[in-house]
């Protein structure tokens, strides 16, 4: 057996999101997992996965050997158990980039981009984003939630007209999320966030407590 096209990955990706209307045969692709202790928005570990559906049944292999199997329940959509019997609900939220499974102990974050997954280029210090499919890449000054002192995160930059921009971060836990920096708002993908500006910099604090700063210079460029 072998993984998924991109034609075919799209399609799973909307066959995920639908998943009453699941096909007979089974269908699979590689992926990533970021899993989440119970009730905790700190990063347990970030893992190789595979992810897989089959009349309505999903069952996602993690790296490690770990096998999450869930059977749906009912006729809501995103009902399951899981193969000890235990209440297991799917859950909106990533929009076209993966699922959210909330399970008995964890929360399984599943993305279909494995990018974050492969070592950084050591010649590129802004790894895994390159001007190669950004306008301009930056390492931003960020600080997890409880964190003390500032670090670098990298981000890659996608400019538009008036000033405005899309600023792809990959947090110090290694989530990939995107903060669009428009003429009469900021807002960002998987977070609400709180976004002020203070002279020529940006700081922007996450729902789950990070700051990242973001300056102007980096957002409208030249």
């Amino acid at each position: 057996m072998t993984p998924t096209t991109p034609s075919a990955l799209t399609a799973l990706t909307l066959i995920a999101t639908a998943a009453w209307a699941l096909p007979c045969a089974a269908d699979w692709t590689e992926a990533r997992c970021d899993i989440y202790p119970r009730g905790s928005d700190r990063l347990e570990k970030m893992i190789p996965c595979t992810f897989a559906q089959s009349q309505g049944a999903v069952t996602i292999t993690r790296g490690d050997g770990i096998t999450y199997e869930l059977t749906p329940v009912g006729d809501a959509p995103g009902n399951y158990r899981d193969q000890q019997g235990r209440p297991a609900y799917r859950q909106s939220g990533l929009g076209s980039e993966g699922l959210i499974f909330r399970l008995a102990e964890q929360s399984v974050y599943v993305y279909w981009d494995t990018s974050a997954l492969h070592p950084s280029d050591k010649h590129n210090p802004t790894a895994p984003f390159s001007t190669k499919d950004y306008d301009a890449t930056a390492l931003l000054r960020c600080k997890g939630a409880g964190d003390s002192e500032y670090g670098t995160c990298p981000a890659g930059i996608l400019r538009m007209d008036k000033g405005q921009a899309s600023v792809v971060i990959q947090s110090p836990h290694g989530e990939r999320f995107t903060v669009n920096f428009m003429t009469d708002y900021v807002n960002a993908t998987n977070h609400q966030i709180d976004a002020t500006l203070d002279g020529d910099l940006w700081r922007v604090t996450l729902d789950n407590g990070e700051i990242y700063q973001v300056p102007v210079a980096a957002i409208v460029g030249d």
